[in-house]
């Protein structure tokens, strides 16, 4: 993936999460997000840098969505 992919990727995945908290009125915990120091505005830092926040924000997104699961879903086909 190229590094400006991977910048939209984060881009779009910060606005999944902010679209989240509005949602369900809930705040995720980004505090290995917010540590790495990378946004997606940050566009002069590495590609490594975007993908290591690309995967702590998507981990932070899920692991919210864990939490407030409240029954678990069989996988069926139809």
């Amino acid at each position: 993936m190229k590094k400006q992919e991977l910048i939209h990727l984060h881009g779009l995945l910060a606005e999944v999460g902010n679209h989240y908290e509005e949602k369900n009125d809930e705040q995720i915990t980004l505090d290995e997000y917010d540590s790495l120091g990378v946004r997606p505005t940050s566009i002069h830092k590495s590609k490594t840098d975007h993908k290591a926040a690309v995967f702590a924000l998507s981990h932070a997104i899920t692991s919210s969505m864990e939490a407030t699961e409240q029954e678990k879903v069989a996988p069926k086909a139809d």
